[in-house]
């Protein structure tokens, strides 16, 4: 995977990339090619004009003034989080060259692909195009940045949690009050899911000693609070407020309330499909527990044009942007080999950890035969010896 990400950075123009004429030739190409597309799709009976008639129409009644205001506060939300990890790349890697702009870029093209990619393959995207970016990182170090990374994210999101789980559990489908009433088994499941988390934290951490070495350079700045606070937390605060900001943006644009509670139901549930979700961009999952979350605030179809006008204009944007960062910072030929080796790298990466995952499978079926054949074995071997002993005497 180096080679070819060393092969890929080694065509990267930043800045300086002559051929933009015919890149943007190119990206006219696709644009046309996607339109007959359409235009044979339609032909075959599939109504993709109605489609995008309905969806326009939809994203159209929202106000000018609300999609700008959505518009901005998702770039706000991206690119910010893309100067977080620029500040904790900087601080692991500080003798790789490590500039802003490529990596807020690599973070852009991962959000990007996370919209129409299942699995979170972008995300695999970005941190394997971080490899490529940064001379001297590795695959287990840049793990560790996405890790430091998540930490923010993650304290937030438990918060958010529990602030449903205490205040506004019944927004949910899921029967919340029942934890009330049998508090005690409430307490029973919780603790059981802490000792389900400390298993899967044992796994890790011996996957951890082994890789350690490489991996604590990119958590490095966790050893420097200051630096973490400030490069980092500060980033990040800003990113998560924009993302509040979207979300009382799209439900302002349908008049739904726009209080603490609402919006924090929103992100509930859309953080809850996202997890639970096998779609790409978690679509139609997400619509549906915005509904259920916001049935006491507006009718079930007022939601979901509110949740599908955000989901469209945020996925657009993020795309959109991407390509923007992509052409501007990296140049055609450098983007889309550097893209292209990171999108088959996360490929390759997913697959060899299924792969590890059905070794380990089978080396614990095989080692458990072993035990229940050796355990089988033994009754013989104990009604042998007193024959020996015998002998013996």
């Amino acid at each position: 995977m180096s080679t070819a990400a060393s092969a890929a950075v080694s065509t990267v123009t930043p800045f300086n990339d002559h051929s933009r004429n015919k890149r943007l030739l190119k990206i006219l190409a696709w644009i046309v090619g996607i339109a007959l597309l359409l235009i044979v799709l339609n032909l075959l009976g599939v109504d993709v004009w109605g489609w995008i008639k309905k969806t326009w129409d939809e994203i159209s009644s929202v106000g000018v003034g609300y999609l700008l205001a959505g518009i901005s506060l998702q770039l706000v939300q991206t690119t910010f989080n893309g100067v977080a990890y620029y500040g904790i790349l900087k601080y692991a890697y500080p003798d790789g060259n490590v500039t802003l702009w490529p990596i807020v870029t690599a973070y852009a093209v991962g959000v990007g692909m996370n919209t129409f990619l299942p699995a979170n393959i972008g995300t695999w995207v970005t941190l394997l195009m971080f490899v490529a970016l940064i001379p001297g990182s590795n695959f287990a170090g840049i793990f560790a940045a996405y890790v430091v990374d998540k930490i923010f994210f993650s304290v937030v999101g438990a918060l958010v949690y529990l602030y449903l789980f205490l205040n506004a559990g019944k927004a949910f489908d899921v029967h919340l009050g029942w934890f009330r009433d049998n508090w005690f088994l409430g307490l029973l499941i919780i603790v059981g899911g802490v000792l389900l988390i400390a298993a899967v934290c044992r796994v890790f951490w011996r996957w951890l000693k082994k890789t350690w070495e490489k991996a604590k350079q990119g958590g490095k700045i966790l050893s420097s609070p200051k630096a973490y606070s400030v490069r980092v937390l500060v980033p990040q605060a800003i990113s998560y407020g924009a993302k509040i900001g979207v979300v009382a943006v799209f439900l302002a644009a349908y008049s739904i309330p726009v209080t603490f509670n609402s919006v924090m139901l929103v992100i509930g549930s859309s953080s809850t499909a996202n997890v639970t979700s096998v779609t790409p961009g978690s679509v139609g999952v997400t619509q549906a527990a915005n509904v259920i979350a916001l049935k006491s605030y507006a009718p079930a179809d007022v939601v979901t044009a509110s949740s599908l006008s955000q989901q469209l204009v945020t996925s657009a944007t993020n795309v959109i942007y991407a390509l923007v960062l992509v052409l501007a910072v990296f140049g055609w030929t450098g983007g889309k080999a550097l893209v292209s080796q990171s999108y088959h790298g996360a490929k390759e990466e997913a697959a060899e950890k299924k792969e590890e995952q059905k070794e380990q499978k089978a080396e614990k079926k095989e080692q458990k035969a072993k035990k229940s054949g050796g355990e089988e074995a033994e009754p013989p071997e104990a009604a042998e010896q007193p024959e020996a002993a015998g002998t013996d005497e």
